[in-house]
């Protein structure tokens, strides 16, 4: 295995709606996910300070978005905070795929002055809630149906 991790460009929608299309599915979640969805929300949103694709050879593998929170922001975080999300593809969990995409984005949000991260993550999923916790992610919040975890950017990992 050779992951290699670069930022995502506008050509990377289309394999990145099929990495989310497939985690969607298996949580039964009808959340947006086409290609136009993924380039507005996770490549070309106002708010993004940085969007990764990790890549196993040519297949895209997964994908990390981080943004920083304004005023008004979906998951009521404090002004200047970063919101995570991160998308690996089901066959490719456990690989450190998720690690190496944490590294850039962590690295881009140090760069953007961002000194706290927020992943809000659904309460009924264990797999991604361990992914955060091994990052650093601390569980700070209850959300109705969520979990919310924190990390600050100048902590060692």
């Amino acid at each position: 295995m050779s992951i290699t991790v670069r930022a995502a460009g506008l050509g990377d929608a289309a394999p990145m709606s099929t990495v989310l299309a497939e985690i969607l599915e298996a949580w039964g979640s009808p959340r947006a996910h086409s290609p136009g969805h993924v380039r507005a929300f996770y490549i070309q949103h106002p708010d993004q300070v940085a969007s990764y694709v990790a890549l196993d050879g040519d297949r895209l593998v997964g994908f990390q978005s981080l943004k920083v929170a304004r005023k008004g922001n979906a998951y009521d975080l404090p002004l200047g905070w970063g919101i995570i999300g991160t998308y690996v593809a089901r066959d490719a969990v456990r690989r450190g795929i998720g690690r190496t995409l944490f590294d850039a984005t962590l690295t881009a949000a140090r760069d953007a002055g961002i000194t706290r991260i927020d992943a809000t993550i659904g309460a009924g999923n264990a797999a991604g809630l361990a992914y955060y916790i091994a990052m650093g992610f601390e569980p700070y919040r209850t959300l109705a149906g969520a979990v919310g975890t924190r990390f600050h950017t100048g902590q060692r990992r």
